[in-house]
């Protein structure tokens, strides 16, 4: 019987695999399967894991043919999952040992469907720790009532997938699979589901994953047209928020929060390459006509003068003689 499956999907990583799988053997356990999704590496990751396959305790080795993306290979890796939990992890990140265990004890203690935990990030070497944006620890609660408000960061902004771990009740349900083919953003509709369909969760004080920040290879570092996928994502976020029963309440947030990430891209949009700046403008403006135009009144009245004007001016841009799919 596996007691846990933890899905660690990797991609170009070899700098970086080898201290993951060091941090894997330290958490190994007879009970424990650790799922490796190779999605289709062109660096010498795929050789690092065919010898964890192995070298260490209870690894699974499965490797894409094509390059689909991180949403895909986690759902790769749920496909595979045996264990009555589940649980994530990046092919760049890395663990501290014995983490697993605690977290697993974590969830069986509580008895509920999702356990959120804080974690480390690291970049370069500088630590700091993140904390899930909820106050009441170790209290087991009904997700939905962790969403709001509308105006503050709240446990749907706090979006990692390794932050936590999953009883297997959810993946039988649908709720724990992501939307195929996302690159980027992929754990938004994700998060924004669990909440929304969930029963119960909890966050805990555990600290134990440690999230590489500013790999080169990372998509979050890369201006390419990718990075657009956050606009499919989040067009996922409010369809779905708008058709649940409590959308009167729940749709400003998901307006607002969307309206908070169009700004935050388009103040940095010197990094991404020209022809993928001009997308990313005539993306967001098509994108912001077709909200909900009362809630995004409501969402840019409440934001700063800085981002508010900028949204609007954009809002106000004219549309293109062509649609623009996103």
């Amino acid at each position: 019987m596996v007691k846990l499956s933890v899905i660690v999907p990797f991609y170009n990583v070899q700098q970086y695999a080898p201290d993951t799988l060091k941090s894997l053997r330290a958490n190994a356990r007879q009970d424990f399967e650790f799922i490796l999704v190779d999605d289709c590496s062109r660096d010498e990751t795929p050789d690092i894991l065919a010898r964890a396959e192995r070298e260490l305790p209870g690894a699974v080795y499965v490797r894409h043919k094509k390059n689909g993306g991180l949403a895909t290979a986690r759902n790769t890796g749920i496909d595979r999952a045996r264990g009555e939990y589940l649980t994530f992890l990046d092919g760049d990140d890395w663990l501290a040992p014995g983490y697993y265990e605690q977290l697993l004890s974590s969830i069986e203690d509580l008895g509920c469907d999702f356990v959120r935990t804080d974690h480390v990030q690291c970049t370069a070497r500088a630590r700091s720790v993140h904390r899930v944006p909820h106050g009441r620890r170790g209290v087991v609660l009904n997700p939905r009532d962790a969403i709001l408000p509308a105006d503050r960061s709240t446990s749907v902004d706090y979006a990692y997938a390794w932050a936590g771990i999953y009883h297997r009740r959810l993946v039988d349900r649908g709720l724990l699979h992501f939307t195929d083919g996302l690159r980027t953003a992929e754990d938004r509709p994700w998060i924004w589901k669990l909440h929304r369909e969930a029963e119960s969760f909890a966050t805990v004080g555990l600290l134990g994953v440690f999230y590489r920040r500013g790999v080169a290879s990372s998509l979050t570092q890369i201006g390419d047209v990718r990075q657009l996928d956050f606009i499919r994502a989040f067009d996922q976020v409010v369809a779905e928020t708008a058709q649940d029963r409590d959308a009167d309440k729940l749709l400003p947030k998901a307006v607002r929060t969307y309206c908070a990430i169009i700004s935050h891209h388009l103040g940095s949009i010197e990094r991404f390459e020209p022809a993928v700046a001009r997308k990313l403008k005539s993306m967001s403006a098509v994108t912001l006509r077709r909200m909900p135009q009362d809630v995004l009144d409501e969402a840019l009245d409440s934001m700063d003068v800085q981002r508010a004007t900028r949204l609007r001016r954009l809002r106000r841009r004219p549309a293109p003689t062509a649609g623009v799919a996103a």
